[in-house]
């Protein structure tokens, strides 16, 4: 429910990880796979659980039973599954008016938050609703409203700045265009047609419902209170953090001493046209599809390969759009844009079109809105991706490697012949690179098996939870499996994955491939300008080194340029630096060159942070260059 996630990020209440006391001998959870699985009856609309309370409440019983009973049996490894499951009872506490047991949760989840920024604006906006719901009897709801507001004013005016301003942030742009009619129109659009099938929920899908009740019941009718006082502490507070990244920037001038080095950008694809000096080229390769330059059966400039949704193989290596698509294109840039910048807080044209376009949404048009964002996301990820590994490097020789990625809200039912198609596809990538001496690939995107079970769901198919869990677990092995061999197999190239932008643990999510172990892997997780980590990037013992991932600037398909955040950013930065190492010295193996990033890296004080130092990095690799010299 990737929708209720993002809502639940703007809101800014999303509560910070927590820990349970547990008794040594319960059986313990260490991966999500091995979480158990819950089925609720649901008939009818799914809009009237967040809705209407008698509809809401044989739900929201169940959900509480089983999540009390689930805290009570196990013992779960991962805290953000904690997170989760303390964040949906704190909730529906907060629904019941139970206000003491609310509170008693939401301290447990601070006290053990290590994100700084999470610690401080946890809860923050329901412990003002509740806070002011107590303070007094209010002959109105308007005169609640006033109360709320100064309660949250005063609340979020004793925050650090400094080190809370992008959450606050993001929080003020989930409020502006956060409405019940996108909360029902996504409901409406992603859920509503799998329960039409099978008469039943899931117990995730469910937890977001009941969640959501809260939401729509209780915050969102703060809207403007929640808006007004977070634009006033914006413009009270507002400064630009110190950027580390300048600085420690290394720019390769064009040295014919430099060393071509193959980067391949294992994204959604590339617009090839706009590095024609650093893409790479394998000229007189065979067309896959019968599409080439002159009619002699081969294309004459092939710059990587590419599969499509159905993961075969394509010439396009960025998707082609149709006219309609064309025509839409500048429009659904803007909204991108527009979307960034209201969570940057910058108040630009496009935000504030995109605020009156969201202020109007209907919840019928809630769907090919999203489908569109998501669409054109998928569209312009890989190039901006691709400028960010090339920036700096006139060695760069970028390969596009396109994967294709669903955009719609319900994806095609799973099937094992698609799963052994897109393993297969896996193994040829690999198999590609490899025979085209590619040294560094970048892979800024995963899966995990819980994503296999939510297209089952959302198609009403795979049977009951526990045979999608199945279902989803021997699909997905097979794409691992095939992903981890393959690059076990290529020791001599180096892959960097962006960690996720989930606020977890990727090796507990089981995600593919930063959930990986290899020696020839780095996964990367994303901080801010300023070095610290942010609010959304995932974490874990995999996670070896963080770069930038907040609003990195780079170019989109066309050639226009926009700022983009997630690990997604941060990952092609590390890819940069190794590209730009390999440049320099080209007999670096991959173990060297890892070692020059992890040992240029800033440790910060609580051991949670290396962020990468090309600078000092480089200064690593004189150091080698000199001892290596006879």
């Amino acid at each position: 429910m990737t929708l209720f996630r993002t809502l639940l990020a703007g809101t800014g209440w999303v509560v910070a990880l927590t820990a349970i006391a547990i008794a040594a001998d319960k059986p313990k959870i260490t991966s999500q796979d091995q979480l158990p699985r819950f089925s609720y009856p649901l008939k009818g609309k799914v809009t009237e659980i967040v809705t209407n309370d008698a509809a809401y409440a044989p739900l929201a019983a169940a959900v509480r039973a089983d999540l009390e009973k689930l805290l009570a049996t196990y013992e779960i490894a991962d805290r953000t599954t904690l997170q989760e499951i303390l964040n949906t009872l704190m909730l529906l506490d907060v629904h019941a008016g139970k206000f003491d047991s609310a509170l008693e949760r939401l301290a447990t989840i601070r006290s053990l938050e290590e994100k700084p920024a999470n610690k401080y604006t946890a809860g923050l906006l329901v412990e003002s609703y509740m806070a002011a719901r107590r303070s007094g009897d209010f002959s109105s709801e308007a005169a609640f409203r006033a109360a709320f507001q100064k309660l949250y004013a005063s609340k979020l005016a004793a925050l650090p700045w400094d080190i809370v301003a992008d959450n606050v942030k993001q929080a003020k742009a989930g409020a502006e265009v956060g409405s019940e009619a996108l909360i029902l129109g996504s409901l409406e659009s992603s859920v509503q047609p799998g329960v039409d099938k099978t008469g039943t929920v899931s117990g995730d899908v469910a937890q977001g419902l009941v969640a959501q009740r809260t939401v729509v019941a209780h915050l969102l009718p703060l809207k403007a209170e929640r808006v007004a006082a977070l634009t006033a502490y914006v413009a009270a507070n507002q400064k630009v953090k110190a950027d580390i990244w300048a600085a420690r920037d290394v720019s390769l001038g064009n040295s014919p001493q430099l060393t071509p080095v193959v980067v391949a950008i294992w994204d959604s694809g590339v617009d090839m046209a706009l590095f024609p000096k650093q893409r790479w080229t394998n000229a007189g390769e065979k067309a896959v599809d019968g599409k080439d330059d002159d009619g002699n059966g081969f294309i004459d400039d092939v710059h990587g390969i590419g599969y499509d949704l159905k993961s075969k193989p394509t010439s396009d290596l960025l998707v082609p759009l149709d006219e309609q698509q064309k025509a839409a294109y500048p429009a659904m840039r803007n909204r991108t844009k527009g979307f960034l910048d209201l969570q940057s807080n910058i108040d630009s044209p496009e935000a504030s079109e995109l605020k009156r376009l969201l202020s109007g949404l209907k919840p019928d048009d809630v769907k090919p809105f999203i489908e569109s964002l998501n669409f054109f996301g998928n569209y312009t990820h890989g190039t901006h991706v691709a400028g960010i590994a090339a920036a700096g490097n006139p060695a760069a020789r970028l390969m596009a490697v396109r994967i294709t990625f669903d955009f719609r809200m319900i994806p095609d039912v799973p099937t094992r012949e698609q799963a052994e198609r897109e393993a297969a596809a896996a193994r040829a990538t690999v198999a590609y690179l490899k025979q085209h001496g590619v040294r560094v690939v970048n892979m800024s995107w995963g899966g995990s098996p819980r994503d296999i079970e939510g297209a089952f769901e959302a198609n009403g198919a795979g049977g009951t939870p526990e045979e999608r869990r199945k279902t989803a677990r021997e699909y997905f092995q097979l794409f691992r499996d095939a992903m981890t061999q393959a690059m076990a197999d290529a020791p001599e190239i180096l892959f960097v994955a962006a960690a996720g932008n989930s606020d977890n643990d990727a090796s507990f999510a089981e995600f593919v491939p930063s959930g990986i172990d290899l020696p020839n892997i780095l996964t990367v997780g994303a901080v801010d300008q300023a070095g610290e980590e942010t609010s959304f990037s995932s974490f874990g013992k995999n996670v070896d080194v963080h770069a930038n991932g907040f609003e990195v600037d780079s170019t989109l398909p066309g050639g226009e340029r926009m700022k983009y955040s997630g690990t997604s950013m941060a990952s092609p930065n590390v890819a940069n630096l190794a590209a730009k190492l390999l440049a320099v010295h080209p007999g670096l193996n991959v173990d060297q060159v890892i070692q020059l990033i992890k040992l240029g890296t800033d440790l910060s004080p609580d051991g949670r942070i290396r962020a990468i130092n090309p600078k000092r990095s480089f200064a690593l690799l004189e150091v080698l260059r000199k001892e290596s010299k006879p």
